[in-house]
């Protein structure tokens, strides 16, 4: 695989290994610049700077207590480009720190400060389960795989990559449904520490499209994601 060709697997892998609790899916990279939070809420139930500062300390103190990730000190921001579609997901930055960003058209449709908070809770969750990084590592294995098998059957370079690039697909979204129900599962605890209802926070997978329960989809049905976060609320009653 030459260089050029490991930086494209590189973007892609980076690109599929956020989520988003959103309507729309877009680009995710880690150099949305970062904004000050909006200083109109989206509703009179939703301040966002003030369930950062709730959340905020819940999921670092939580990440510090999983010991699965180096860097615990998050960064929440709000993206207010214009043109951004509805959209949250987890990145880190130049330095490893853990950013999560959410655009300012997701909190325009977010109801309440439950919906925001388990949100924030479910993207925190990814750094601390380790996500992007083990998504990373099944694309990377899933390009070599596949490119290994079409070479080894006489194809040539083009076809190689090509068969890298499908593998490096393939790879990375082979576990990431149950990555978004682990989020969803710890997420429900850091939203609840946090003091906000995550099951009323949950509502707002009513609202976005149902992505069924598809071959190599990036999430599971919303029903399910639902089904996940009440059965932790039970628990933590």
């Amino acid at each position: 695989m030459n260089n050029w060709h490991k930086l494209g697997l590189a973007g892609l892998m980076l690109m599929l290994a956020g989520c988003a609790t959103s309507t729309t899916q877009g680009p995710r990279t880690s150099s949305t610049p970062a904004t000050a939070a909006p200083k109109r809420a989206p509703s009179q139930d939703v301040n966002f700077s003030a369930i950062v500062r709730r959340v905020e300390p819940v999921a670092e103190e939580t990440c510090r207590r999983s010991g699965n990730v180096a860097q615990c000190d998050y960064r929440i921001v709000v993206d207010t480009r214009p043109g951004v579609p509805a959209n949250a997901f987890q990145t880190v930055d130049k330095s490893g720190r853990p950013l999560l960003i959410v655009t300012q058209p997701l909190l325009a449709e977010t109801r309440n400060a439950d919906e925001v908070a388990f949100i924030l809770g479910h993207e925190a969750a990814h750094h601390i389960r380790g996500h992007l990084t083990r998504t990373s590592n099944t694309a990377v294995l899933g390009a070599i795989l596949a490119g290994t098998i079409v070479a080894a059957g006489g194809g040539d370079i083009a076809s190689v990559e090509a068969a890298q690039d499908l593998g490096a697909l393939a790879g990375s979204r082979a576990f990431s449904k149950n990555y978004e129900l682990e989020a969803d599962a710890l997420g429900t605890v850091i939203a609840y520490q946090a003091g906000y209802d995550p099951v009323r926070g949950s509502a707002y997978f009513t609202r976005i499209p149902d992505p069924g329960n598809q071959f190599l989809g990036t999430h599971p049905p919303n029903a399910e994601r639902q089904r996940v976060v009440r059965q932790v609320a039970a628990q933590l009653n």
